[in-house]
């Protein structure tokens, strides 16, 4: 899928894609898959991902939804709602409970949410799917 931003045809090599992820033995969790995969990620706060988007040209971006911030489903937003960064994919997870919040994601945009315990099942293909530009 191309995202807008694709970088191959300058044929620079993939950017990662990015982690909006505070919980640190998730994020390499998720790292750890990544490296296995050979898909590349990298880390992002939460303040800066639209900086981050615009200069590295990512293919998506990944979102823990309860981040301690609470304002992922916010920053998610304004990534989506961004015409210089709408067509980034954005994948949020949260806790399976949190229906309230799926639903706020889903309507700020979000192209999947899911549950933690479906996103863990299927990060491997997660990622390669998300890696594609």
């Amino acid at each position: 899928m191309d995202n807008g931003l694709s970088r191959a045809s300058a044929g620079a090599p993939p950017a990662p894609i990015l982690l909006v992820v505070e919980d640190l033995i998730f994020l390499s969790k998720i790292q750890q898959t990544a490296a296995q995969t050979g898909i590349q990620v990298e880390s992002a706060e939460i303040t800066q991902v639209r900086e981050r988007i615009l200069s590295s040209l990512p293919p998506a971006v990944i979102f823990d939804l309860n981040h301690r911030s609470g304002k992922a489903v916010e920053a998610a937003r304004s990534v989506k709602t961004d015409p210089a960064t709408s067509r980034v994919r954005v994948l949020g997870f949260l806790s399976h409970v949190q229906t309230d919040l799926a639903r706020q994601a889903r309507e700020a945009g979000l192209d999947q949410v899911m549950a933690r315990s479906t996103f863990s099942q299927r990060l491997p293909d997660l990622l390669r799917e998300l890696a594609q530009p």
